[in-house]
């Protein structure tokens, strides 16, 4: 990464591998509680997190407990709620404190009148994470979309919450400062890790992953947009957690794992 952006990354090199989780190892899938990491990608990360000085890390929106029942791989470094809440290998906890609650509780009591229009809307599903609030829209029929879209544009200028298109999805954070690239830069302070030295990487799929592929960039490192909605300029396109677990594998000097991989 970074200072040999085209070779392998070699060994004895600080490296940071950041990888968000729906939609970048996990295909998207209609049911997201059927979401589960795609067996490639499940290898790919064994592979790294057992390279010394090499640190994995997977970064969602969901909470940090949903998210351990789908990245069962102690060694790996997991991160809810945009990087709010932390599990470090060995079982260790990072939690935001009460006063984030607070403000995160005096803002969703704003949004609830206008969450509760949007989940009226035939096809629309709200999902409350916690942290952030996902609008799923993937059911809407096309003739309903034009009820969709202007409450959608109401909640992205709502003024205390930050809104994130997906593929059929809208996530809002409940804090505005907090996305990805919050999160990232959370556990390079966590963990030490100084990515203007060291190598960084990060793959993602959509907007909220977008900010902090920008940052990975600037930072002189390597950033994978999956699907290719997540337009970053420098950023390399990938089809689907297939191609990119093969693409981070050539990287990592890690020879692919086929396992039951499909396409």
């Amino acid at each position: 990464m970074g200072r040999n952006p085209g070779g392998t990354i070699g060994a004895g090199i600080r490296s940071l591998w950041v990888f968000d989780f729906d939609g970048t190892l996990s295909p998207i899938v209609d049911d997201r509680h059927a979401a589960r990491i795609h067996p490639m990608c499940r290898e790919l990360l064994k592979g790294l997190a057992r390279m010394p000085l090499h640190f994995v890390v997977v970064l969602s929106s969901r909470e940090i407990e949903d998210l351990a029942r789908r990245v069962p791989l102690p060694r790996v470094i997991l991160g809810g709620a945009s990087g709010l809440e932390w599990r470090l290998p060995g079982g260790h906890r990072i939690r935001p404190g009460d006063p984030f609650e607070s403000r995160r509780e005096k803002v969703r009591a704003t949004l609830d009148p206008l969450l509760a229009r949007l989940s009226h809307i035939p096809g629309v599903d709200v999902e409350d994470k916690g942290w952030s609030i996902a609008i799923h829209h993937r059911h809407v029929l096309p003739e309903v979309v034009p009820m969709l879209e202007p409450l959608l544009k109401e909640l992205e200028g709502a003024q205390d919450v930050r809104v994130y298109r997906g593929p059929s999805v809208a996530e809002v954070q409940l804090l505005r400062n907090v996305s990805k690239s919050f999160g990232v830069r959370t556990i390079c302070r966590i963990i030490g890790f100084d990515p203007s030295k060291d190598r960084i990487l990060y793959a993602g799929d959509d907007t909220n992953d977008a900010v902090a592929m920008r940052w990975v960039l600037r930072k002189g490192g390597i950033s994978f947009s999956v699907g290719g909605a997540a337009s970053v300029p420098g950023a390399r396109i990938v089809e689907n957690p297939v191609a990119l677990a093969r693409a981070v594998g050539a990287l990592a000097g890690i020879p692919p794992h086929q396992g039951k991989g499909k396409r």
